[in-house]
């Protein structure tokens, strides 16, 4: 298999900044529901938006697959 085929997979600051956001607002979601804290479970479902805003502002600044400021450009 030729590495010119490979999609990169998200390899990346942005995805893996992203994925690592989204991660730790589930984790407090479900930590402030299983508390009965709904209002920072909203929070959190905020936070997981707030994510791919930050995966997006990332990418468009150079961090994303194949990027300027990344490895394999």
């Amino acid at each position: 298999m030729s590495n010119s085929n490979d999609p990169g997979h998200g390899n990346s600051v942005a995805s893996w900044t992203t994925v690592i956001i989204i991660m730790v607002a589930f984790t407090t979601g479900t930590w402030f529901f299983w508390d009965n804290k709904p209002e920072l479970v909203y929070a959190s479902a905020g936070l997981a938006v707030a994510a791919l805003v930050v995966g997006w502002i990332l990418k468009k600044a150079g961090y994303g697959v194949g990027g300027s400021k990344t490895k394999s450009h």
